[in-house]
């Protein structure tokens, strides 16, 4: 069942990309809505990264768009499509489908660039959950030999550890060893070529079949300092025999060949022929194929890419520590780190270790420490909203290593984090350089997500725990000392809470109203004398009961004098949008703003912006002097009244200098709006005339 709020959410989603008729298809992945347009420049990105959910907005090449969710992509991605303006949405086009006509319409000068990052992006992405949870059983095991409870490292399993052990082993390698496997599947689904086609090219490798090849009559085996190479000879041919298990480099390889062969093949064979033929010739060319040539080929890559980062790490290692964690920040938003993870893995296959995630973690903890300070100043600050996102974003890093919901949630929409979190970088891989270096590099036999769950499985641990920690901290330091906002985002969630607090105000002033609630004098009757500064000015109420509630017609006056006009022509969407209730606009003469009922002040923020008043029968006024004009912080406004304070309609709430706030920039349309307007029969504005302060603008029944 949908709940409200994702209905909410799908909906402003949809009509912030232009409306359904602007979408032309939607698939989403672990965290993002991938949208693909006929117009993408009906966009309102603004619009989009506002609506509540939505951590950030990725432009793409051509006509499509990322919306980054989170872990509830899959609720709103549901919501969208069961919306009944998205029923014709997408053409009942599968996933591939949609992604293959999204690389036919790519267009730009490095559309190929994104083809290829999205290749390598959607072939690892759906594997994050079973390797995060690989990684924490290796981390467990390292827990335990740190502990000295089970020998795990330097020692032979089934010998020295026992069978306990060795199943243990199975439990993580099964992940490791069988990956070429999963991301053969994986590529082959982005590319449109049946999955399990790739899969089975691949798992070929594997079979017993081809690891007893090195015991074969025939087979030619030598010692170098890579270790034992064998050779087999298969008809007449030789081939080099390879341990392709974690290698990623020969399933990306193997798979863009065999797509370029799939589609040769549909076009050769008819349609009721090719279920059979296809899989047939597949099979036949491409295992060959990949272990003659893409296979030692790919491990010749793998082994490149390795061998010149370690030589790098080996020859200018304070350099290499610098400069992992300092470009990964620029990486991952773009989904461009994918290349970087899969030399880790290709060292662990190969070397045995890998040196890379020791800085990269650097990075990883940087980012979370810049998350922690922010959490620590949107708890000063009491904005729950940022709050809680920072609560999520941390966990999930600092338990599962994920910095997604940081960087999408967060760094990403507040500038001002990016660079405190580069030093923060700068310093933990300066850090890890520095006493590697000294002590020895930083390095992992597994492939592990950098949490603190897996902080043992990297050796030596004492430089890994002191590096993280210095990346942590500085960045969290560098976010307090400094905030995250810009002081227009200051502002601005000034303003945002004043009107919350307000709301919460009016809200408990509703609960504790009682239906023995004052009634309203009779028809015709005036209420109000003269206030402080002001003229007695009466409020107009009409039709009254004799008792109880009052239900009749209540007349609100103008609090300045001035031309009013409707809401629509106000330039603030919050108003002329009538979130804030139905009301009318007034370009004020001059700036005395007085009381336009009688009733208590609920709110009267510092600033002097606004008030909020509350009649004895429940209606709530808002007064609101200018747009945007809390940003002046105070100045130019004299508040003479103060929360709680009852008045009179026409007391004096504020001298306002009009020149100073046009002087400034700002519009000084004060809006005066009955906050509560659903909850009454009918609220009629009297727009398009002029008035004197005391004369009736709005006609509310109740």
């Amino acid at each position: 069942m949908s709940t409200p709020q994702l209905t909410t959410t799908a909906q402003a989603i949809v009509d912030a990309l232009g409306g359904a008729g602007n979408i032309t298809g939607l698939t989403h992945c672990a965290t993002r809505l991938r949208f693909e347009l006929h117009d993408a420049s009906a966009i309102d990105t603004k619009a989009v990264e506002s609506v509540p959910g939505v951590m950030g907005a990725v432009p793409q090449s051509g006509d499509r768009f990322q919306v980054v969710i989170g872990g509830a992509v899959q609720s709103v991605f549901s919501e969208i499509m069961n919306l009944p303006s998205m029923k014709n949405v997408g053409g009942g086009l599968s996933d591939a489908d949609v992604k293959a006509a999204a690389r036919s319409k790519a267009r730009g000068k490095f559309a190929w660039l994104d083809n290829f990052f999205d290749y390598l992006s959607d072939s690892f992405r759906p594997l994050l959950g079973v390797l995060l949870g690989s990684s924490l059983i290796i981390a467990i095991a390292a827990i335990l030999d740190a502990l000295h409870i089970v020998p795990f490292q330097g020692v032979d399993r089934l010998t020295e550890a026992g069978a306990t052990w060795v199943f243990w082993d199975a439990m993580w390698r099964s992940v490791l060893y069988f990956l070429p496997i999963m991301v053969a599947y994986n590529a082959s689904k982005k590319l449109n070529v049946d999955p399990w086609l790739g899969g089975a090219i691949m798992a070929a490798m594997f079979t017993p079949n081809y690891l007893s090849l090195t015991g074969a009559l025939d087979t030619v085996c030598t010692t170098t300092d890579l270790g034992k190479q064998c050779v087999a000879t298969i008809a007449g041919i030789p081939m080099q025999l390879n341990d392709y298990g974690g290698q990623v480099f020969v399933p990306l390889i193997m798979v863009a060949v065999l797509a370029q062969l799939y589609k040769l093949l549909k076009r050769i064979f008819p349609e009721n022929l090719q279920m059979v033929f296809i899989p047939f010739f597949c099979l036949l060319i491409m295992i060959p194929i990949t272990g003659f040539i893409i296979g030692p080929i790919s491990i010749w890559l793998g082994n490149g890419l390795g061998h010149g980062l370690a030589w790098l790490n080996n020859t200018v290692p304070l350099l290499f520590a610098v400069l992992i964690p300092m470009i990964y920040p620029f990486l991952v938003p773009l989904g461009l780190h994918w290349p970087l993870n899969a030399l880790m893995l290709a060292n662990i296959s190969t070397l045995g270790y890998d040196f890379i995630q020791g800085p990269m973690g650097t990075w990883n903890f940087a980012c979370f420490g810049a998350t922690a300070g922010v959490l620590v100043v949107a708890s000063r600050a009491r904005d729950n909203e940022v709050r809680q996102t920072a609560i999520g974003a941390l966990a999930a890093g600092l338990l599962g290593g994920i910095s997604e919901p940081s960087l999408y949630g967060i760094h990403l929409r507040y500038k001002r984090i990016y660079p405190r979190m580069l030093i923060g970088c700068a310093t933990g891989g300066l850090t890890i350089g520095i006493l590697g270096w000294i002590f020895g590099t930083v390095k992992t036999g597994a492939f592990a997500f950098t949490s603190l769950l897996t902080i043992p499985v990297f050796n030596p641990t004492w430089i890994y725990v002191i590096s993280i920690a210095a990346a942590f901290v500085v960045s969290m330091l560098l976010v307090i000392a400094s905030d995250y906002r810009t002081p227009e985002q200051k502002a601005e969630f000034e303003e945002l809470r004043a009107q919350a607090e307000a709301d919460l105000a009016l809200e408990a002033e509703r609960k504790h109203a009682h239906a023995a609630a004052p009634a309203l004098v009779a028809a015709g009757a005036t209420v109000g004398a003269a206030g402080s500064g002001g003229t007695a000015t009466g409020v107009a109420v009409l039709d009254a009961p004799a008792s109880g509630l009052a239900t009749g017609t209540q007349v609100i006056v103008a609090p300045v004098a001035g031309q009013v006009v409707s809401l629509d022509n106000v330039n603030d969407k919050v108003f002329s949008s009538r979130v804030l209730g139905e009301g009318v606009g007034i370009i004020p003469d001059d700036g005395r703003i007085a009381s336009p009922v009688e009733g208590v002040l609920l709110t009267v923020p510092k600033t002097g912006h606004a008030f909020g008043i509350k009649t004895d029968d429940g209606v709530e006024v808002l007064v609101h002097i200018g747009i945007d004009t809390v940003r002046l912080k105070g100045e130019n406004f004299t508040v003479v009244v103060e929360k709680g304070q009852r008045v009179a309609v026409g007391d004096l709430l504020a001298d306002v200098n009009l020149d100073g706030i046009k002087a400034a920039g700002y519009d000084t349309t004060t809006l005066v709006t009955v906050t509560n307007t659903k909850a009454m029969t009918s609220v009629v504005p009297r727009a398009g005339r002029q008035v004197s302060a005391g004369d009736p603008v709005i006609d509310v029944t109740r």
